[in-house]
C-alpha cells in the first residue's frame, strides 16, 4: 500500500527524513480493526516525529499521521481516535494512562491507504461531515475541545483569549469557542492572521495587547513568549489551559498573581474517546465545519509537509487517498 513515512529522523532538516512509497499493509491484531483511509490530516506532531521527538531512528520506517476518517471492515464510515491507551490505567481517562501513545509513535499511523486501530478507537462519522472535514477533528480540534470544556469549563457568555492565532489548535479553539457561545479574542504577530481570526468571529489583538475585559479561559499553546500576558488577561478564578510551547517551554510565572487571583494553570493533552464523540456531536448539531487550508493527494505528501513546515497554512492540511 502507498504511505508517507519517516525513513529516519533528522533534527535539523526534518523533511529530508520524509519518504513516500509502498509499505506493507498493517498487521491484524486481536481486537483491532482495519480502516480504509479516505482522508488524513497533518499535525505538527508529524514534523516533530521527523525531527526525532517521540520517535527514534531505530523505530523507523514509521508511517506518520494521527488523524483519519475512512471506512471500517463492515463498511461503516468512521473517525479514528488517535490515542492508544488503557482508560482504566488513567482512572477512566485514557489520556492519563502513563503508557499512552499516539498513532505513529509506537504503531503505524494514518498517512496510508490503510491503518489498523483498536476497535474501540472508532466512532461513527456523521453524514454531514465530509471525510476531509472529519479527518481534521481527532487531534487539533479534540485538543481544543478538551481545553475549552473539560479543563476550561467554558460556559455560554464567557470570554476566551486564544494565543497564537493561526495554528491548528488555535484556529479550532476560535471556531469551537464561538460555537459554544463565548466572546473570543485572538492574538497574533501577523496582520494577515489577525484578519483571518476576525473572519472567524474573533476580536484580534497584537501579542501583549490590552483586552477590553479579563477573560474566563485562556487557550495557551505558545508558551514562554505569552504566558505572562495570559496570566494578566485572566479574571479572578480564571483558567489558563496549556497544551504546547511553540516559543519555548521555560517560562517565568508570577506566583503572586496566581494565588492572589486564584487562577488555575492547567495542562491538557489530546482528549478521550468520549470527548471526541461529544465534539463530533457538537459539529453535527451546530453544522460546524473545520477550517481546511488545503487538500493534497497522499502521493503529494511532500508538498503538503512543505506547506506545514512553512507556517503559511491557516487551518488544516488534508491528504486524500
Amino acid at each position: 500500500m502507498f504511505a508517507a513515512y519517516a525513513s529516519t529522523t533528522d533534527s535539523k532538516a526534518p523533511l529530508s527524513a520524509l519518504a513516500t512509497g509502498e509499505r506493507p499493509e498493517p498487521d491484524r491484531r486481536e481486537g483491532w480493526t482495519r480502516v480504509r483511509v479516505e482522508a488524513a490530516a497533518l499535525n505538527h506532531h508529524d514534523l516533530w516525529s521527523l525531527r526525532g521527538v517521540g520517535l527514534s531512528a531505530e523505530q523507523c520506517p514509521m508511517i506518520l499521521g494521527c488523524d483519519a476518517a475512512g471506512v471500517d471492515e463492515d463498511g461503516n464510515d468512521v473517525i479514528v481516535h488517535a490515542v492508544v491507551a488503557d482508560a482504566a490505567a488513567g482512572a477512566g481517562d485514557e489520556t492519563l494512562d502513563p503508557k499512552r501513545t499516539l498513532l505513529s509513535e509506537k504503531y503505524d499511523g494514518t498517512l496510508a491507504e490503510y491503518v489498523t486501530v483498536p476497535s474501540g478507537n472508532l466512532i461513527p462519522k456523521p453524514a454531514g461531515l465530509s471525510f476531509a472535514e472529519a479527518a481534521c477533528l481527532p487531534t487539533a480540534y479534540l485538543t481544543a475541545y478538551r481545553m475549552l470544556t473539560t479543563k476550561g469549563r467554558l460556559a455560554s457568555g464567557d470570554a476566551v483569549l486564544v494565543q497564537g492565532a493561526g495554528g491548528g489548535v488555535s484556529t479550532a479553539a476560535i471556531l469551537l469557542a464561538k460555537a459554544l457561545g463565548a466572546r473570543v479574542y485572538a492574538s497574533s504577530r501577523d496582520a494577515d492572521r489577525r484578519d483571518s481570526a476576525e473572519a472567524l468571529g474573533a476580536i484580534a489583538i497584537e501579542p501583549g495587547g490590552r483586552l477590553p475585559e479579563r477573560v474566563d479561559v485562556v487557550i495557551e499553546s505558545v508558551g514562554a513568549a505569552t504566558i505572562e500576558h495570559s496570566l494578566k488577561c485572566a479574571k479572578p478564578g480564571g483558567r489558563i489551559v496549556v497544551c504546547g510551547t511553540t516559543s519555548g517551554h521555560l517560562a517565568n510565572v508570577d506566583l503572586r498573581r496566581l494565588f492572589f487571583l486564584q487562577l488555575e494553570l492547567l495542562g491538557s493533552t489530546m482528549g478521550t474517546r468520549g470527548e471526541l464523540e461529544a465534539l463530533v456531536g457538537l459539529c453535527a448539531e451546530r453544522e460546524l465545519r473545520p477550517l481546511i487550508d488545503s487538500v493534497y493527494q497522499l502521493t503529494d505528501a511532500a508538498e503538503a509537509f512543505a506547506r506545514l513546515e512553512s507556517g503559511a497554512a491557516f487551518g488544516k492540511i488534508v491528504l486524500t487517498t
